[in-house]
């Protein structure tokens, strides 16, 4: 009898693992065991078992609630958060760039069809409300759109199509493809309450040879940017994220 391929069956543990980390961790609340199963697309058995290697490592944690992630997960995050080049790069530029606009400054990086937020600095006068480092945010909302345009058109299309799955808005394709190219054209996008109302961003992509996905952005009230200050902030963002780019590199 052949051997099995342990390296394969390895391989694919690893892989099932991660699944179910990712279904965990995009979720906002605790998940039942068969619920975890179904997003993962796994038999409930091997579902389970796999859940009780991780938490018995501290990655997930476990009531009568669910599952959800665990502290563990912490030490990844605070090794990236100091080893990080990009962020070794941006912190100093994000500073500058606060101190310079008065405005909240922020780094963000583009995961799969969402964003996390990596870093900030509060400017002038602090926002209102909390945007958590880690916090996972749309592609296709504020700072995001500075991400998504920089897609190719294959990425772009099936950015497109999974936007249509429940709990995510609808879109007018046509209208968005021009907002991409409007963007890809000046070098900057900007928003204005599509996440908050009464507040506006402006955000520009860190340039990077194999493709952008990191992008730099400040934030603040509509009075704090109005229209005719957009064009001056999109400057200073786009220099920004230049200046980040060449760090890293």
């Amino acid at each position: 009898m052949a051997e099995p391929d342990k390296p394969a069956t390895s391989m694919r543990s690893l892989e099932r693992a991660i699944d179910i980390l990712e279904v965990i961790d995009s979720s906002q609340h605790a998940l039942r065991l068969t619920e975890i199963a179904r997003r993962a697309g796994l038999p409930v058995a091997t579902t389970q078992r796999i859940l009780g290697v991780l938490e018995a490592r501290g990655r997930v944690e476990r009531d009568a609630n669910g599952y959800r992630p665990g502290v563990a997960l912490i030490f990844g995050a605070h090794a990236y958060l100091m080893t990080s080049p990009l962020l070794t790069a941006a912190r100093p530029i994000l500073h500058d760039l606060a101190a310079a606009t008065g405005l909240t400054a922020s780094l963000f990086k583009r995961i799969g069809w969402s964003r996390v937020v990596l870093a900030r600095v509060d400017g002038a006068s602090p926002l209102r409300y909390e945007l958590p480092i880690g916090e996972r945010l749309p592609l296709h909302l504020g700072a995001g759109k500075a991400l998504t345009a920089q897609l190719d058109d294959t990425e772009l299309t099936e950015f497109l199509e999974q936007l249509g799955n429940p709990g995510r808005g609808p879109l007018d394709r046509d209208d968005f493809l021009a907002e991409m190219k409007t963007i890809r054209d000046r070098g900057y996008s900007q928003a204005r309450g599509e996440r908050e109302p009464g507040m506006a961003s402006v955000a520009a992509a860190v340039p990077d040879p194999a493709g952008a996905t990191a992008a730099v952005q400040v934030t603040g009230t509509f009075a704090d940017i109005p229209e005719d200050r957009v064009p001056e902030l999109g400057v200073e963002l786009q220099r920004a994220a230049l200046a980040i780019s060449r760090r890293v590199s």
